[in-house]
């Protein structure tokens, strides 16, 4: 299915982010919104059955907000100029590694995966089992394929080895990451046409990463 409504939506709140336009336009946020998360809705029922941690989750607890957290920050839009979702074992905030689909025009769309800023316990037992077993994750993600779509994994990290590493650890450069993700992105012309089936084939290229972290919290 297509997200013509959704991204025509984008567009439109992009030029008038502010409360009484969206007030005037609701039918139109509306559309947009059920389209989008038929969206997920249509694209959970594939993923699972690719990843079955993802079984029973409801696709409403997969989909973010579009009002902006604007307590602590110096733009005060009160609205996103994206819809995101995050499928994931326990839903958006569940704390797992899964997978995301970010819709933004401007050429500013992505597939998205693995996990992001997960709290010191988590991040310490994903370090853990780098320091263990790095082997396992570098045969994932080092894979011809997987480079070809994500190219190398990314977050912000350290500029110093975590604590209880040494410097010169062979695997450093992954250790001192405090997320970790891949980024497939998408063009707008890829977008007026992107599939739940499209979805499902780059997601499923991140699957064994996130069954590496997943384990690695668990």
């Amino acid at each position: 299915m297509a997200l013509d409504k959704s991204i025509d939506f984008l567009k439109q709140i992009r030029l008038n982010n502010n409360r009484e336009w969206m007030l005037d336009n609701k039918s139109s946020y509306q559309a947009a919104k059920d389209e989008f998360l038929e969206f997920a809705g249509k694209l959970l029922a594939k993923m699972q059955l690719v990843d079955e941690g993802l079984n029973g989750l409801d696709p409403k607890k997969c989909v973010f907000r579009i009002n902006r957290d604007i307590r602590f920050s110096k733009d005060k839009s009160p609205y996103k100029t994206n819809f995101g979702m995050y499928l994931s074992e326990g839903g958006k905030n569940g704390g797992k590694a899964g997978y995301y689909l970010h819709l933004e025009p401007g050429d500013n769309s992505f597939l998205a995966g693995g996990i992001y800023a997960p709290d010191s316990e988590k991040l310490a037992k994903i370090r853990q089992e780098i320091d263990y077993n790095a082997a396992e994750l570098k045969k994932i993600v080092d894979k011809k394929s997987f480079k070809a779509l994500f190219g190398a994994v990314q977050g912000d990290g350290l500029k110093r080895a975590p604590k209880g590493y040494a410097e010169d650890h062979p695997n450093i450069e992954l250790l001192k990451l405090k997320s970790f993700i891949v980024i497939h992105k998408l063009s707008d012309k890829e977008i007026h046409s992107i599939s739940a089936d499209k979805c499902v084939s780059v997601f499923s290229e991140i699957k064994p990463m996130n069954d590496y972290f997943n384990v690695a919290i668990s």
